[in-house]
């Protein structure tokens, strides 16, 4: 075969555990985001699928487009009644709520695991933020019904907490790389990043709403 065959097959093989695997998952009560991810496993170098595929560049790539459309897609299914109605709670788990999970997670992950303070907060930084699909798949399999305004919230924080871990996520692998970090450089990037973000975010959403 040709190396495209060998790719289509690949992708082709992928989709259909990708499909089977969103139809396996209510019955096992897991989320479908841990089949995929137990895919992913399975067909890289170290699994059954023995893919090698170590192009960092690629991948960045491909994660940032990803998580824009997640964040993109989260945006427009979320109504603007629930934003109002939940917003400070929501906001507020989105932001110390995520630091507070990185923060107690990285801990026990440095003691368990024997890392580096900031590795293990690193870690905790990567987990931290939680998913509305998954969450809501969660609940909808364990037959849980929630009141409209918890269900609001866990909807809103959980399309608003990945700026917050990525920011931590930089931020820490900033001083595992250089230890010279000064914190007002990383106080520096959280406004840049975070500060500008939301403004252009907020003008662009509301400009959106008028038409």
């Amino acid at each position: 075969m040709f190396a495209v065959d060998h790719i289509i097959l690949l992708s082709a093989v992928l989709a259909i555990l990708g499909v089977l695997a969103s139809k396996l998952s209510p019955r096992f009560g897991v989320p479908v985001l841990v089949l995929f991810l137990g895919v992913g496993m399975l067909a890289g170098e170290d699994g059954i699928g023995r893919i090698l595929f170590d192009n960092v560049d690629v991948a960045h790539s491909i994660g940032t487009f990803a998580l824009i459309l997640i964040l993109f897609d989260g945006g427009l299914q979320t109504s603007k009644r629930s934003i109002k109605r939940a917003w400070k709670p929501a906001a507020l788990l989105a932001t110390l709520g995520v630091v507070g999970t990185a923060t107690i997670t990285g801990i026990a992950a440095m003691y368990i695991l024997n890392l580096p303070l900031y590795m293990g907060l690193l870690l905790g930084a990567i987990v931290g933020s939680t998913d509305a699909a998954a969450v809501f798949s969660v609940l909808r399999n364990a037959g849980i019904t929630i009141p409209a305004k918890i269900k609001a919230t866990l909807e809103l924080e959980s399309a608003s907490n990945d700026p917050m871990a990525i920011f931590l996520t930089v931020g820490l692998i900033t001083l595992i790389k250089d230890s010279s970090t000064q914190p007002i450089e990383l106080a520096s990037l959280f406004v840049s990043q975070m500060g500008v973000g939301a403004l252009v975010g907020a003008g662009i959403g509301g400009g959106g709403m008028d038409f």
